[in-house]
């Protein structure tokens, strides 16, 4: 069995050598059988001389560095190196998509090509992700839907128990369990899929990706699991912020959210998903009497003025019916996206 890990590098070169550094017993126990293709999304810092330095320092012949032209997000930073691979003469069998801001643990891949290999209905594994101590974050997710958005903007124990929502997300105490969608953190993909499929949305600039890819595996007939075995300590949200109590998101990620909405629920979906978390968030006002703290600055504003906008100028119905804007994966045309003030990858 070959795998292509792949690995997108944003102005995190440090992190990035870091995660390479923990793949070598990894490469070595898979004799040759494995190799791993860094991309750098443009990142217009020193990280092309620094990693470059690094793989010449370390002698890891199985690495391929390839500086990309533009930052196209993480799709496009995935999509450019497995496209590449898909069309040569001996594909792998297996896809690895890795975040830079992790650190994988002995047997990870071990143990994902072992349970694709046992389980061929299975089109995407994910690995159990930990907190630098060791405990599990939560792993297995359900897909977002507009009821949902009711629980999110709410966060109320007893609205999420009537919802039936105290899985989204959990932590995989149950052992390798199917699931919606697993984290593009850690995250196999078998060849079949793609060439079924697609690739990644490159529409998406970063977050919502690897949800939509999921939903598109399972439309497809695949199952997706999470793979306890496979375990990856992952430092969320350090190359791009978001975990970062009362930062303003980035506008990314309101458009990441507006185009899944669209996408698989249509227009109705999208106002529905609005409505319900406002809903949810005014229910949460009564009950704390007064705005409960965490959520990022103008995320209201910033939330239902994005997606009024995209209702009025005409973005929403481009998307919801099939516009350029909504074309997926292996159908999109290599085009340069515009830099955004806060696109961390």
């Amino acid at each position: 069995m070959r795998l292509l890990v792949v690995i997108v590098n944003y102005r995190t070169a440090d992190l990035t050598i870091d995660c390479l550094d923990s793949l070598a017993d990894e490469m070595t126990a898979l004799a040759g059988q494995a190799r791993v293709v860094v991309t750098d999304n443009a990142s217009g810092d020193e990280s092309v001389p620094r990693i470059t330095q690094a793989l010449n320092e370390r002698n890891w012949d199985w690495v391929t560095f390839e500086p990309l032209a533009h930052n196209g997000g993480f799709s496009y930073g995935n999509n450019v190196p497995i496209r590449q691979d898909l069309v040569s003469e001996d594909p792998a069998d297996f896809y690895l998509l890795l975040n830079p801001d992790t650190l994988v643990r002995p047997g990870a891949f071990t143990a994902l090509l072992t349970f694709m290999a046992e389980h061929p209905d299975v089109g995407v594994a994910g690995s159990l992700l930990e907190f630098p101590d060791g405990s599990p974050q939560p792993t297995l997710h359900r897909a977002p839907t507009p009821w949902r958005a009711l629980d999110d903007g709410a966060r109320i124990g007893v609205l999420s128990r009537v919802l039936g929502n105290r899985c989204f997300p959990i932590i995989a105490e149950n052992g390798t369990q199917p699931c919606e969608w697993v984290s593009g953190a850690s995250m196999m993909v078998r060849r079949q899929v793609f060439e079924q499929v697609g690739l990644l949305d490159e529409g998406y600039f970063l977050y919502f990706d690897e949800v939509d890819f999921c939903m598109r595996v399972q439309q497809a007939g695949w199952k997706i699991f999470c793979v306890v075995e496979s375990r990856v300590m992952h430092l969320e949200g350090v190359s791009t912020g978001i975990g970062e109590a009362r930062k303003r998101r980035a506008r990314y990620w309101y458009e990441s959210r507006r185009r899944f909405l669209l996408k698989f629920y249509g227009i109705k979906g999208l106002i529905m998903a609005d409505t319900l978390w406002f809903a949810g968030k005014m229910l949460s006002v009564v009950r704390r009497m007064g705005w409960p703290l965490g959520d990022p600055t103008h995320f209201v504003r910033d939330l239902i003025g994005g997606d009024l906008r995209a209702l009025s100028n005409g973005e929403a119905r481009s998307l919801a019916y099939g516009g350029e804007a909504a074309v997926e994966g292996t159908d999109v045309a290599e085009r340069t996206r515009p830099e955004q003030s806060q696109a961390n990858l």
